[in-house]
């Protein structure tokens, strides 16, 4: 019969021949798609090397095959895990390895003896695959893929460690927590953001009662925290009453203590108030608008003597105290009803710090958007949501009579309700509509300047103007990179590091 009637090679039926003919067919598809191979036997030194990983040995710093073979492996081949393969028997599929020849993609594959019956034996060797060399451009996705999220796990270990021996973190021994935020933590470069920082910042320089005036969900408890943390009392404790949640009847002990056996059912240890567990640290009175009449002249007196009367006791106490307030009414207004006192407003009122509505710092929100997704991201460990521009643009069109806060609700309620990570305009819209708004504002379009105004406009230090296109620069960006802070410094051209520090410092 000729050769071109001849029938096709059978295939093997039975599974060693089936096992052996794949293992030679693989064996052959490695040798031909791969850079290189070698083997190294049940000791690990190197006992055969093919062509393809020849080219590897003058980088690797040896002019000949005769120096490289017989060899132990990790003499010769710098970070290699061949060893571990050896003594565990498990296969390394895929895995980087690094050394001065470059970078690679390999796999390391154990070699068994045939035992009886045609089962595995004892490892008796292992094969060792160059699959890719170059890979930053082979595989050039995939490495900077994984470039980025090991830029992004570095700057989380940075933080953390940050955290950790940073004090203002830590818990002091009596279980009372020190101050929780710093400036950093107040997100937003606007003019609006820059300024409200700014008289923060020169407030805690000083000893005086600060009064934080601003609508609800402004973030006037993270600027108390931050101006104890600026301040010199950073060290002691940073102590919180929210007056509109405790009982009229049980403010006065709240605030001052309780003596031993004070009234019927009192504990016959003294209870120490607010005031007194603050002594040398900062205490912040939030809701101060909601303090009943009556109290308000004790209140008073404190701030004057700096001393205070436990309930139920005869004794005077001194205390050393910082006191920071905070309120969302128009205490002047109070004033002028009778519901106020007049003197406890003005010894409250000596460094009085605004902190503006979210409508007054829309450049702000991209970065908010970013901050509070991360934050979002973290107690649930999902992914952040990512808003297209135009979602941004509607976002920072609406007037947000919650502020933050509701800020933060919507974004909550974007994630949870869309089946996608990316949040267009549309599915924005439409959980706004269901959130309650009655009217949805559409995206502003900027007006455009005259000629004079612009003229007048230039009139001014040339720093000022610099700073404030600096501002506008970074605003712009990070509304354009959905909040992305590693984007957004790409498209403005400057490091990251330099990007979170105009954030932190605007001005």
């Amino acid at each position: 019969m000729s050769a071109a009637t001849a029938p096709p090679p059978a295939l093997p039926l039975d599974a060693d021949g089936i096992l052996a003919l794949a293992a030679r067919s693989m064996f052959h598809l490695f040798s031909s798609i791969s850079q290189g191979m070698f083997l190294v036997d049940r000791g690990g030194r190197i006992v055969w090397v093919n062509e393809g990983y020849r080219r590897f040995l003058p980088a690797l710093g040896f002019s000949s095959i005769d120096q490289f073979l017989g060899h132990q492996v990790e003499d010769v081949i710098p970070n290699t895990l061949m060893h571990r393969v050896l003594e565990t028997g498990e296969p390394i599929l895929i895995d980087l390895l690094t050394n001065k020849a470059g970078t690679f993609v390999v796999s390391r594959i154990p070699l068994r003896e045939e035992g009886e019956g045609g089962a595995a034996g004892a490892v008796i060797g292992a094969i060792g695959i160059v699959l890719f060399d170059h890979p930053e451009d082979t595989l050039q996705p995939l490495i900077s893929k994984f470039a980025l999220l090991q830029r992004d796990l570095d700057d989380a270990r940075r933080e953390l460690a940050s955290q950790r021996n940073n004090p203002l973190y830590q818990q002091s021994a009596d279980g009372l927590r020190r101050s929780k935020y710093t400036f950093a933590s107040f997100i937003g470069s606007s003019p609006a953001a820059v300024e409200v920082k700014r008289h923060a910042r020169r407030a805690a320089q000083s000893s005086s009662p600060v009064l934080l005036l601003g609508e609800t969900g402004t973030g006037k408890e993270l600027l108390a925290h931050a101006i104890h943390a600026a301040s010199a009392r950073a060290q002691k404790l940073f102590v919180s009453v929210n007056i509109a949640a405790v009982p009229d009847t049980l403010l006065e002990a709240e605030f001052f203590g309780v003596a031993p056996g004070a009234y019927t059912g009192a504990d016959r240890k003294a209870r120490e108030g607010k005031f007194k567990l603050a002594d040398g640290g900062t205490l912040f009175l939030d809701e101060i608008g909601d303090m009943p009449l009556g109290l308000q002249a004790k209140l008073l007196r404190a701030l004057q003597e700096g001393e205070i009367e436990p309930l139920g006791s005869n004794k005077l106490v001194p205390f050393d105290a910082r006191v920071i307030a905070a309120t969302s009414r128009d205490l002047a207004v109070l004033v002028r009803e009778g519901r106020f006192r007049e003197d406890l407003y003005y010894r409250l009122n000596v460094l009085p710090v605004r902190v503006p509505p979210l409508r007054e710092r829309r450049a702000d929100i991209p970065a908010l958007v970013e901050a509070l997704g991360e934050d979002m991201a973290l107690r649930s460990a999902e992914a952040p949501p990512e808003l297209t521009p135009d979602a941004l643009a509607l976002l920072a069109a609406q007037h947000w009579r919650g502020n933050i806060r509701e800020l933060r609700n919507v974004l909550e309620q974007v994630t949870m309700r869309s089946d996608s990570q990316r949040i267009d305009a549309a599915q924005l819209e439409r959980i706004l509509r269901e959130t309650g708004q009655e009217k949805i504002a559409a995206p502003d379009a900027l007006p455009a300047a005259s000629e004079a105004d612009d003229g007048k406009a230039l009139l001014r230090p040339l720093a000022q103007q610099i700073a404030e296109l600096e501002r506008r620069a970074i605003a712009a960006a990070m509304a354009e990179t959905g909040g992305n802070k590693l984007a957004a410094s790409r498209l403005l051209g400057i490091s990251r590091a330099t990007l979170y520090e105009r954030l932190e410092n605007p001005d």
